[in-house]
C-alpha cells in the first residue's frame, strides 16, 4: 500500500469512525427519511392526497408558527407534560422510599402495586373525561398515573440496593432521617430515579398526546384533530412532525441531564472514553 493509499485510509476513519457516528449517521439518518418523505408521494407509492410530500409539510409548519393559536397550543402540551411529569416524581419518590423502607408497608402495597401497574392509562380516558371534561386536569390524570410506575419501581429498587454498612453507620452516628436520606440513600437511588425521570418523560408527552387527541383538552393533539377533521393534511403532518421534534428534544434533555447529575457515575464517566 502506498503513502498516498495510508493517507485516504486514515482520513476515511477519521471521517467515518467513532467520532462522525454520533452526529454524522444521525444526520445521514434524518436525510434519509426526509428523501424518503418528499420522494414517495411524488413517484405515487403512497397517495398525496393523503400523504403530501415534505415541503408541502413544511410549508404549512412555515404557516402554522405564524399562528398565536399554534404557539398556545404548543404551550399547553408543555404545560401538561411538565405538570404531570413533575407531580408523578414527587409522588413516586415518596411512595417508593416509604414502600422500599417500611417493610409492612411493602407487603401491604405490592399486590396493589402490581395489580394497578398493569392498568392501560388510556383506559382511564372515560373517567378523566367524566370528571374533568375537555381540560387540562384530564389529561393531567392520564400523564400522572402512566408515568408514575417507572419512577416508583424504580426508586424502590434505588432505595433497596442501598449499602447496609452507610446505614448502619448513620444510624451509628445518629444522623436522623432527613440527613440518612440526603447522604445515604439518595446518592444510592439516584442513578435509579434518572431511569425513571428518562422513561417517564416520554411516557408523559405520549399520553399527553393522546389525552388532547381523544379527550379534545387543549394542545396539539387537538390542533391534529382539528387539522383531519377539516381535510388540512399538510397541516395534519406538519403538526405531528411538530410533537415528534419535542419528543426528540425531550429525549436529549433529559439524556444531557443524566450526564450533568449523574457525572460522578462510572456509567456516565465511561461515555467519555
Amino acid at each position: 500500500m502506498t503513502t498516498t493509499n495510508v493517507i485516504v485510509v486514515a482520513r476515511r476513519r477519521a471521517l467515518f469512525g467513532p467520532r462522525f457516528a454520533p452526529v454524522g449517521w444521525g444526520a445521514a439518518g434524518i436525510a434519509t427519511l426526509a428523501l424518503a418523505l418528499e420522494v414517495l408521494p411524488r413517484l405515487g407509492f403512497v397517495n398525496p392526497t393523503y400523504f403530501p410530500p415534505l415541503h408541502q409539510m413544511l410549508g404549512a409548519l412555515g404557516g402554522l408558527v405564524q399562528t398565536q393559536t399554534f404557539w398556545a397550543a404548543l404551550g399547553s402540551t408543555v404545560l401538561g407534560w411538565l405538570l404531570g411529569l413533575a407531580i408523578a416524581t414527587v409522588l413516586g419518590v415518596a411512595l417508593g422510599i416509604v414502600v422500599a423502607s417500611i417493610p409492612i408497608v411493602d407487603r401491604m402495597f405490592s399486590s396493589t402495586i402490581e395489580f394497578l401497574r398493569p392498568i392501560p392509562s388510556v383506559a382511564l380516558v372515560p373517567l378523566a373525561a367524566m370528571l374533568f371534561g375537555t381540560t387540562l386536569q384530564a389529561t393531567l390524570l392520564l400523564v400522572v398515573y402512566a408515568s408514575l410506575w417507572p419512577i416508583l419501581i424504580q426508586v424502590v429498587y434505588g432505595v433497596r440496593d442501598v449499602d447496609r454498612v452507610g446505614l448502619d453507620t448513620a444510624r451509628t452516628y445518629r444522623l436522623g432521617l432527613a440527613r440518612t436520606v440526603r447522604s445515604v440513600v439518595t446518592p444510592s437511588m439516584l442513578p435509579y430515579l434518572v431511569v425513571g425521570l428518562r422513561l417517564s418523560a416520554s411516557i408523559a408527552l405520549i399520553l399527553e398526546v393522546t389525552g388532547e387527541l381523544v379527550i379534545g383538552s387543549p394542545g396539539l393533539g387537538r390542533l391534529i384533530v382539528n387539522a383531519s377533521a377539516s381535510a388540512a393534511t399538510p397541516m395534519m403532518y406538519a403538526l405531528v412532525l411538530v410533537t415528534a421534534l419535542l419528543g426528540v428534544a425531550i429525549n436529549v434533555g433529559t439524556r444531557a441531564a443524566e450526564r450533568r447529575v449523574l457525572f460522578w457515575h462510572a456509567s456516565v464517566r465511561s461515555e467519555g472514553v
